[in-house]
């Protein structure tokens, strides 16, 4: 039976919200243990400390519509999710780690931040105004969420970007070494 409605529509993106920050309570943690600096670990933390209080949300809102909230697998955060663990396997230094961390979850913050305003949009239309304040406070925590990792972006992708550097001066001192030791060779020959 086609859907017809903006409501049957609005529901299938609760559903949606709903399975999304599921994945994330699941994901949220292995990113905190991935990281190597305690700033990002707290921010992953702190995150999904909010996640759960989305989650809890996002169960009011279909309390609230006699609706039940699972049913429909997001197929975008199971990607977002699958990406960052993919990420997670790669064998970075450190900071270079943290660096794709953060890449990572900016990704899942625009991912939400893009769902939560289209969610709000139809619960404003629906006149649902208790849905409308509940996704809102989400919607301002996933932006928040997002700044923070700006910030740290801010912070540490210059590391990242010194870990490199450190490696191109390591990877000259190895060639000059053996640059050296070559010639060294060749002068003794030539004594």
């Amino acid at each position: 039976m086609p859907k017809n409605s903006l409501r049957e529509l609005y529901v299938d993106e609760l559903r949606d919200l709903y399975n999304a920050e599921t994945q994330l309570v699941k994901a949220l943690p292995k990113m905190a243990k991935a990281s190597s600096s305690d700033r990002l670990r707290e921010a992953c933390e702190e995150h999904l400390r909010q996640t759960s209080e989305h989650v809890s949300r996002l169960e009011e809102i279909f309390e609230r519509l006699e609706e039940k909230p699972t049913g429909k697998k997001c197929l975008g955060m199971e990607g977002l999710v699958k990406e960052g663990s993919e990420t997670m396997k790669e064998d970075y230094a450190d900071e270079v780690m943290d660096a794709a961390l953060i890449a990572a979850a900016q990704r899942v913050e625009h991912y939400e931040m893009a769902v939560y305003g289209t969610a709000r949009d139809f619960a404003r239309i629906l006149g649902e105004s208790e849905h409308v304040s509940l996704l809102e406070r989400t919607l301002a925590e996933e932006k928040q969420a997002d700044k923070r990792l700006t910030e740290l972006a801010l912070e540490m992708n210059p590391l990242a970007a010194a870990t490199e550097g450190q490696q191109e001066i390591e990877r000259g001192k190895t060639a000059g070494t053996r640059e050296r030791q070559a010639n060294g060779s060749k002068s003794r020959r030539v004594a």
